[in-house]
């Protein structure tokens, strides 16, 4: 029997600059109830659906267009926040938006009532990632950075599929993870400890594009200590490996 082909996905790392500090970035809490990360620290984000692939029709890539659409509209759904959006709503109308979504109105027909379009190259391409341990449901996820609209509204939980959300630094995050405060899944763990090595979101921008976007599958490797989790060593992540014993999988 073959595997199940992994899932379409998409997860947007939201920035929020500072003068003399560290950039922070948007994070959710993933309720307890969920199948996928439950009660996991995680940027926004979720699967591609069909009318994510109509929004996306002529980009040069469609599936990418299609990721970076389903970037924006789960950002937009689990935190209130609109990304890419031309001309940019004002925090009322990105409230009246949310709503209308969560009665029922598909994203496709929002954008369209408003008169926006959306401008796909405000998400700068950061990752893909596709761990497949059996156990869990696989999802292909492509990552995107992007910076946070100026007189954007603060974030607020949709209520659903997660409980919390809160801006803070890379560093912060993953010292709450070290010390058992917090749940950090595998892909998120690799990729905080990347951003952490950025003052601001140009600095993290520039360094992506210096590194391809190619198909991370984290693999078993063992040794005398024990089982360790690796990725490959040359798409600029400081940290590739972990005990398995360490990680935290979805």
């Amino acid at each position: 029997m073959t595997d199940p082909q992994p899932t379409p996905a998409a997860t947007l790392i939201v920035f929020r600059d500072r003068k003399g500090a560290p950039p922070e970035l948007l994070i959710v809490k993933r309720a307890s109830v969920m199948s996928f990360a439950a009660g996991a620290l995680v940027f926004p984000g979720g699967r591609v659906d069909p009318g994510d692939h109509v929004l996306a029709a002529g980009a040069a890539d469609p599936e990418d267009g299609a990721a970076r659409v389903a970037a924006i509209r789960e950002t937009l759904e689990e935190s209130g926040i609109a990304i890419g959006f031309d001309p940019m709503p004002d925090p009322e109308t990105v409230a009246a938006l949310r709503q209308a979504m969560v009665d029922g109105m598909a994203f496709g027909e929002a954008i369209a009532r408003g008169g926006w379009r959306l401008d796909l190259d405000m998400l700068v391409p950061w990752a893909r990632w596709c761990p497949n341990f059996r156990e869990t449901r696989a999802f292909d996820t492509r990552f995107y950075i992007a910076r946070l609209p100026e007189n954007a509204p603060e974030p607020s939980v949709d209520a659903s599929e997660n409980t919390h959300i809160f801006w803070a630094d890379a560093d912060t995050v993953l010292d709450r993870a070290r010390s058992g405060a917090a749940r950090v899944i595998f892909p998120t763990w690799r990729n905080l400890e990347r951003l952490a090595l950025f003052a601001d979101f140009d600095a993290a921008a520039a360094y992506s594009a210096n590194y391809p976007i190619r198909l991370i599958r984290p693999w078993v490797e063992q040794r005398e200590s024990g089982p360790y989790l690796l990725i490959p060593d040359d798409l600029g992540y400081p940290v590739t490996e972990q005990p398995l014993s360490e990680v935290s999988r979805a």
